[in-house]
């Protein structure tokens, strides 16, 4: 007798469906998954043996054969303990095929009977989706994430026997609406406003340009300059995502495992000077996503990035320019999204205060020389702006701050113009998550208009900072989101006498 049900399993970035076939024939009691299943998997016989049992129903005491087709493809996870449990009650007579039948399964099983969430959900959810399959069970958990996806109906189920009462037709599962399931709420440090740094108007102006064009920024300057504070600011001024960006980044972390829940902010991740290539990259021996696909639609913060390894930097420039990571492994290979906004910090030389009036610099020209190449120009080309910031004042570090009673306060009137400068982007560029930044070299000779004066600025001062092609357009692109954030239609002399500002080294 055979038996089939449908499931699906998350494969990079995408997912595949996978056909669980039954088979039981006379012989010796034995339970054998085939079908290229890895450890985690061929460990789910236990599993469903003490699900079925402690849920009430009966193991058959014969030969059974689970087959996982295709069985080229490489499964890994615990999604396919449920489906495995429903095609051995349908050998089993528990239930008959045609309850298994246009329906998708998926989700791990406790010892009890139990439903437990599983990683990459909206992967499998929207793989059943494309597959024509318009019925889904998951784990009751799953639901908040799955609920992104629209046109699929998805039933959450708590355990076996819940689920066994419904494919009968005894008692229908009921689930709350979605907009109403409790999510849990993550904890952690809240991001500082700029009301809260003293002085530095030049780099918070800088940082409100990156963000509102989605532009890479460097900051440089001394210990103690405020560098990090400065580009953690930046969290509290990044706007909320779209619909479609919530599904994107929700995606991303539900894949590695970061969280169950739905991502409703854009990701500021800020990983140790320490961490390897792959950690940053991705990859590994299942070609999971990296700290830059983690920080996709948002910010990846680099703090004293001349601490990182040069070959974690170089692997970086591939990204940066396609906004997607490719990896290959012997076992698969997978592209993830890497659309993020660059911040890095650095000081001016090892010791940190080249430059600085007030503390004498203790390198030597050698260590200096050996301590700024570890920035590549292939990859600082790819930096739209870059700052020098220098201490505050003690003066007015010891002046008290006022008490921030109502609006506007400096972080909302930044945010707002921010906002207002994305409005523009929207309207001229018609789709929500598209910025100045992303524009290709022929987009920005079509679409973003110069006037006069600023175009014999730019070609004057091009050929005096011998500026290459791409430092050329990214000029040009900064400008524009310049000119955004005031409101103006055209580039003028002023927005681009800045933007040329933030190309000096």
């Amino acid at each position: 007798m055979i038996a089939k049900t449908h499931s699906a399993i998350p494969y990079g970035y995408e997912g595949r469906i996978v056909e669980v076939e039954g088979d039981m024939n006379k012989g010796l009691p034995v339970f054998n998954i085939v079908g290229m299943a890895n450890k985690t998997i061929t460990e789910a016989r236990e599993r469903v043996k003490s699900a079925l049992t402690n849920s009430g129903f009966s193991f058959p005491d014969k030969k059974v054969t689970i087959n996982l087709a295709p069985a080229d493809l490489l499964k890994d996870g615990s999604y396919l303990d449920l489906p495995i449990a429903l095609t051995v009650m349908a050998l089993s007579r528990q239930l008959l095929q045609n309850d298994l039948d246009n329906k998708l399964f998926v989700g791990e099983l406790s010892l009890d009977g139990a439903l437990r969430p599983v990683h990459g959900i909206i992967n499998i959810v929207e793989t059943a989706r494309f597959a024509g399959i318009t019925e889904v069970y998951l784990p009751i958990d799953n639901i908040p994430q799955a609920s992104l996806i629209s046109g699929i109906n998805l039933i959450g189920v708590k355990n076996l026997h819940e689920l066994f009462l419904h494919l009968k037709g005894e008692k229908l599962i009921t689930n709350p609406p979605f907009n109403n399931v409790v999510e849990k709420t993550e904890t952690g440090s809240t991001p500082p406003i700029l009301d809260h740094i003293r002085g530095q108007a030049f780099a918070k102006r800088a940082i409100a340009i990156a963000i509102a064009g989605h532009h890479n920024l460097l900051i440089s300057g001394p210990p103690g300059a405020g560098k990090t504070l400065l580009a953690r600011a930046a969290a509290n001024l990044l706007p909320p995502p779209s619909p479609e960006e919530q599904i994107a980044i929700t995606k991303i972390h539900s894949i590695a495992g970061e969280t169950d829940n739905i991502v409703r902010e854009r990701p500021f991740r800020a990983p140790h000077h320490t961490a390897s290539p792959v950690s940053i990259i991705g990859g590994g021996s299942k070609a999971e996503p990296g700290e830059i696909s983690l920080a996709h639609l948002g910010v990846l913060f680099l703090d004293e990035i001349p601490e990182f390894p040069r070959s974690v930097l170089e692997s970086l420039r591939q990204p940066l320019e396609d906004r997607k990571i490719s990896i290959s492994r012997a076992n698969s290979k997978t592209t993830y999204p890497a659309d993020f906004m660059l911040i890095a910090t650095m000081n001016p030389c090892p010791c940190g205060y080249l430059g600085d009036p007030t503390h004498e610099c203790t390198c030597t020209q050698t260590q200096i020389n050996n301590y700024q190449k570890k920035l590549s120009g292939p990859l600082f080309d790819r930096i739209d702006m870059n700052i020098t910031v220098s201490k505050v004042d003690n003066s007015d570090l010891r002046r008290k701050t006022p008490v921030i009673l109502k609006e506007p306060t400096e972080h909302s009137v930044v945010k707002n113009k921010i906002t207002e400068a994305l409005a523009r982007q929207r309207t001229r560029y018609g789709c929500d998550s598209y910025y100045n930044s992303s524009l290709s070299s022929h987009q920005v000779s079509s679409l973003l208009r110069l006037t006069p004066a600023a175009e014999k600025l730019l070609e004057s001062a091009s050929d005096k900072l011998n500026l290459s092609a791409r430092s050329y357009f990214k000029v040009i692109k900064v400008a524009q989101t310049i000119a955004d954030l005031d409101g103006a239609e055209i580039i003028d002399v002023n927005h681009l006498s800045e933007s040329l500002n933030y190309r000096k080294r």
